[in-house]
């Protein structure tokens, strides 16, 4: 039975700020990952590494989230201004103990975004903060009269105001955050982000402190009680093939963990439908986004290192997992609005590795490399007919896949053949659009392990390569997915 692709018919835009990236003081994600200092022997411009930068370019980040996480809501944002000397040093309780010495703040944030070309995502402390701290933050960045968070900000540097469009009131308060009741934070929202005020032209999306995964409940008070007072909430869900206390290695896993981990992936449809019906109960007209804004793979530490850094490899699972999970974000174009990776450097499922002066990009880097595509595209109808992948006694579909058009009307779809041991023929009835006047390439990204990653002594062991196995016939596009591979085609 064939797949059918409507060129004629647009489901909705697929917001770039899915393609976010999220940046938490942890392990080794900003100090070492992101910031080197000034007087490094590594490339860098004002203390910020200069390969990375240049990766995060490529990819076009067109957002990235910062402080937190759980460390947003420990995070006192004035003990990171001024002279770097002066900075106060704290111990960083949540991950590893380690000693914060706060050289990266505010001025380091925001130059880092300029370098990259991207909207800064900064999240507010509600857990151990005050409004009038969070109230001032804004203030600092963003206010350009006489006042004296301004005055702060010229005495440190920087004379005219910051634009920031996106601002979170607190993180998980439902755990690390807090641990409080819906109601409790609903109130509290309602409180802090009455302070989150706009300044001059610039115009804050507030962004509310939504549910863990599948706590319902949470996301029903939170809409029902402090909807008027939002402009988006948040979802938070990680990809986890074991239990929290034993996750499973990031490689060396057993096929059935492969198998697990993309049945759990793609959880991720199921949760966004259900809080999204809870969503369109109390804004029928989908003015609110939701912001996907933690979500990936978690796995068990790699051995030898610190357990509160979170550093895990990254493999072609992890390839497959980003795909299908940005498939499901484009479905859900119209509520998700946002969504940010967890985590951009060295933490968790990072699309960049590094060690020293070394750098890798990993599977997950290419894909997000690959689907840059569809950012701010056209989402377009496709109804994709897939066999059933089964195995251990279930099954999940066998492949995944959307379709967008872009401003210069290129078409892409994007497939992620999930199946590890065969190829999958995908059948295309192209409506809308002549397949004999198309011209066809493509791209995969595949490898013959399951576990193929990518090291700093074998960077490139597993990159995109070229991909022509198909054809069209007639009105029909036949393609030939690989096993356990992510394809993007372009149709011009």
């Amino acid at each position: 039975m064939s797949s059918v692709l409507n060129v004629d018919t647009i489901k909705g835009k697929i917001n770039k700020n899915i393609y976010g990236h999220f940046s938490e003081h942890l392990g080794r994600c900003i100090y070492e990952g992101i910031w080197v200092g000034e007087d490094s022997p590594i490339p860098n411009t004002n203390g910020i590494r200069n390969d990375v930068v240049e990766a995060l370019k490529q990819i076009r980040v067109p957002v990235l989230r910062w402080p937190g996480g759980c460390f947003a809501d420990e995070y006192h944002w004035k003990d990171g201004i001024g002279p770097r000397e002066n900075r106060k040093r704290m111990i960083n309780t949540h991950w590893g103990g380690v000693v914060e010495n706060n050289h990266f703040g505010t001025h380091e944030f925001m130059e880092l975004c300029a370098q990259i070309g991207c909207e800064p995502y900064i999240n507010g402390n509600v857990g151990s903060g005050t409004v009038q701290e969070m109230s001032e933050w804004v203030e600092y960045l963003t206010f350009g009269g006489v006042s004296p968070m301004a005055e702060l900000r010229e005495e440190n540097g920087r004379e005219q105001p910051w634009s920031v469009t996106y601002f979170g009131v607190g993180n998980e308060n439902w755990g690390c955050g807090g641990n409080m009741r819906p109601e409790y934070y609903a109130d509290l929202y309602r409180q802090y982000q009455t302070y989150v005020r706009n300044y001059g032209d610039n115009r804050i999306h507030r962004i509310a402190c939504g549910p863990n995964s599948d706590d319902y409940n949470w996301m029903d008070v939170l809409m029902r009680e402090a909807a008027r007072y939002m402009d988006s909430i948040t979802l938070h869900y990680y990809t986890v093939p074991g239990t929290w206390g034993n996750k499973g290695p990031a490689t060396g896993f057993s096929r059935e963990e492969w198998f697990t981990t993309l049945e759990k992936a793609l959880f991720m449809d199921e949760l966004i439908t259900k809080h999204s019906t809870i969503m369109d109960k109390y804004d029928p007209d989908q003015r609110i986004g939701l912001i996907v804004d933690e979500w990936g793979t978690w796995y068990d530490v790699e051995p030898g290192t610190n357990p509160g850094f979170l550093y895990q490899q990254n493999s072609l699972r992890d390839a497959l997992v980003a795909g299908l999970t940005l498939n499901i974000f484009h479905k859900h174009c119209n509520r998700v609005r946002m969504a940010n990776i967890a985590q951009t450097i060295n933490v968790l499922q990072a699309v960049i590795l590094t060690e020293g002066e070394k750098i890798a990009l990993t599977p997950t880097y290419h894909v997000f490399d690959m689907y840059k595509v569809h950012q701010d595209a056209e989402l377009l109808d496709l109804n994709l007919e897939s066999g059933t992948y089964s195995a251990f006694g279930r099954s999940i579909p066998e492949v995944t896949g959307t379709a967008s058009r872009d401003a210069e009307g290129k078409i892409h779809i994007s497939l992620c053949n999930l199946n590890d041991e065969s190829a999958s023929t995908v059948t295309i009835d192209l409506r809308g659009i002549s397949a004999a006047s198309l011209t066809v390439t493509g791209t995969t990204l595949t490898s013959e392990e399951l576990d193929a990653h990518n090291t700093f002594e074998q960077p490139d062991r597993i990159a995109p390569k070229p991909f022509d196995a198909f054809k069209t016939d007639g009105t029909h596009l036949v393609v030939e997915l690989p096993s356990k591979s992510v394809t993007v085609l372009e149709l011009v």
